[in-house]
């Protein structure tokens, strides 16, 4: 038996200018819960950790911020994090992100525009709503 497979559980991480600003995007405006919160102290290698995710979800999100030497985002237009809907768009769900940090973009490949809605979170990154649904299997 492979010791990662479809039941490993998934952690994307990534750098955040501040913790609070970027939960208020993740949390109140998508719905995601904190699973884990850690403040660390203001010595080097010393670092904040903002967890979220849903709760039945096999991946969470992991924001990191180190107050000794913080790390700036850096985020591309092709980084997405994707979540697929099944079905349109709630048009009050892109609302409540806009009002919680997010910032309504176009994507430079079209198949987004098509079949989805592209929000930036207060870091640059990139959130897309799509409507269709997908699987693996």
């Amino acid at each position: 038996m492979m010791p990662v497979d479809g039941r490993s559980h998934i952690r994307i991480a990534r750098p955040s200018r501040d913790l609070a600003v970027a939960e208020r995007f993740w949390a109140q405006g998508l719905g995601l819960s904190v699973v884990w919160r850690a403040e660390g102290g203001s010595e080097p290698g010393e670092h904040d950790l903002l967890m979220l995710g849903w709760p039945d979800a096999g991946w969470h999100l992991e924001l990191v911020h180190e107050p000794a030497r913080p790390v700036e985002p850096r985020p591309t237009e092709e980084d997405l994090l994707v979540v697929y809907v099944d079905g349109p768009v709630p048009d009050d769900l892109v609302a409540r992100l806009e009002e919680h940090g997010g910032k309504r973009v176009p994507s430079p490949n079209p198949y987004w525009n098509q079949w989805g809605v592209t929000v930036e979170d207060p870091d640059g990154y990139r959130l897309v709503l799509c409507e269709r649904g997908w699987s693996n299997a």
